[in-house]
């Protein structure tokens, strides 16, 4: 599996996170493998392997993509869940400008204000280059810039807080 640039940028953080820990308390014990994992599951994923395989490109259509595609403020947004593809395809060619989004084992088509949420601009010339379909356009350039793009959004867009250092400490 060859790293792209939301897997460099995941990476990137955590170092630059481990870096800081320990310039703030060199005694810290974390490990950069306690950042990847502490920065994956910000980012919606169980841990650092899920998360470089899906960011990678690796994961297979129906596997777990976490809640990357998905912010805390989206559920109070109008948006359609389908446990499978097919049906989440169907309703989007029936809502002209609307996104299909992979989370978790399920789908979810969206509108444009999802988008937002997400600290993306729905107009990114990324999204016409995948049909607005982040499953269809799974591990191509479009979709790893849209990647790489979420992952810098802010920390109150992603599902799990950004724990302090000193909770990590605690682990």
């Amino acid at each position: 599996m060859a790293d792209n640039a939301a897997v460099t940028e995941v990476k990137a953080r955590a170092r630059i996170r481990l870096n800081a820990a320990r310039r703030e308390d060199a005694s810290h014990g974390l490990r950069l493998r306690d950042e990847l994992i502490a920065v994956s599951r910000e980012a919606g994923f169980r841990d650092w392997d899920h998360a470089r395989k899906v960011l990678g490109g690796d994961s297979a259509h129906g596997d777990d993509m976490g809640t990357f595609w998905h912010a805390p403020r989206c559920t109070t947004l109008f948006n359609e869940w389908f446990a499978s593809y097919a049906p989440a395809l169907e309703t989007q060619a029936s809502h002209p400008g609307s996104f299909v989004l992979p989370y978790g084992r399920q789908y979810v088509v969206a509108r444009d204000e999802f988008i937002r949420e997400l600290a993306l601009d729905p107009a990114d010339p990324s999204w016409a280059e995948i049909g607005r379909d982040l499953v269809r356009g799974y591990g191509r350039p479009p979709w790893v810039a849209l990647a790489r793009q979420r992952l810098r959004a802010p920390p109150d867009t992603f599902a799990t807080p950004r724990p302090s250092l000193q909770s990590r400490l605690r682990r």
